[in-house]
């Protein structure tokens, strides 16, 4: 089964970074955060990607097409008049990675409707390039399995951005404490698993994934909700990513769900 993962936004409310590169190549913990996602789906057995890339896309093209030397020890030797290369320690990943520039402007549904003729008639997954999670992907996919419906979505509780307020009828504020994981409704975080019947749901580039495809799909009643009681978190700003960064600087990274 492939794996999916968007990766053309412009990444505009952390512009900080990603006036430089795309939102999925901000760096965490020294990889980018696309990496700590394909970390996690590897350490289940899932190693064929398909990235779809937009602004910025050859900044991604770049990173994997030297991944190999990023990941290894390496002589380089000039001593005979030759350039040669010798490989000393291996660490690349057996993965597989196709990146497809889907367009700048094109919204996320378009972008899976273009990867369609590299997924092909088999099932996939598919997820967004900006959040990690310890998700536990082989559960995820029993669960799509047993089913049988068109889309599974993991959910979460996020909680709250903000304090919340026990107002009583006259305006009085009557308590008020901070969020608690137990307030607000459950969101969708991605780590989905598709049929490939779904991308049909999709119309052309200017279709968004979590509009009409997905609602249309929740009415004829084939979206499924696997609820996910673990971690996750979006790197939406700056402070999110040095929220992440701490965790992983302390060793405490609970999306870390593999071993080096």
């Amino acid at each position: 089964m492939k794996v999916v993962i968007l990766a053309g936004g412009f990444g505009t409310r952390i512009s900080e970074e990603s006036q430089f590169k795309p939102k999925p190549m901000v760096e965490l913990g020294g990889m980018p955060i696309i990496w700590h996602i394909m970390k996690l789906y590897g350490q289940y057995g899932f190693n064929e990607f398909i990235i779809c890339a937009g602004y910025k896309q050859h900044v991604i093209k770049e990173y994997f097409a030297d991944y190999f030397l990023h990941t290894s020890d390496i002589t380089f030797d000039f001593t005979n008049g030759q350039n040669q290369m010798i490989v000393h320690r291996n660490n690349s990943e057996k993965w597989k990675v196709t990146v497809v520039d889907t367009g700048l402007n094109t919204m996320t549904g378009g972008r899976v409707k273009r990867i369609k003729d590299y997924i092909g008639d088999e099932p996939f997954m598919l997820t967004y390039g900006d959040g990690v999670s310890d998700v536990n992907i082989t559960a995820l996919v029993d669960f799509h399995k047993k089913h049988g419906k068109l889309v599974t979505m993991s959910a979460y509780n996020a909680g709250q951005r903000f304090g919340v307020l026990d107002i009583a009828a006259d305006g009085s504020i009557k308590d008020f404490r901070e969020k608690t994981q137990g307030d607000g409704n459950l969101i969708n975080i991605g780590y989905m698993v598709c049929q490939p019947e779904f991308i049909d749901y999709i119309d052309n580039d200017t279709t968004v994934l979590e509009k009409k495809p997905l609602e249309t799909v929740a009415k004829i009643g084939q979206l499924m909700a696997y609820k996910h009681d673990g971690f996750w978190q979006c790197m939406d700003t700056v402070r999110e990513k040095e929220q992440l960064e701490k965790m992983w600087a302390k060793g405490e990274a609970p999306w870390k769900v593999w071993k080096d």
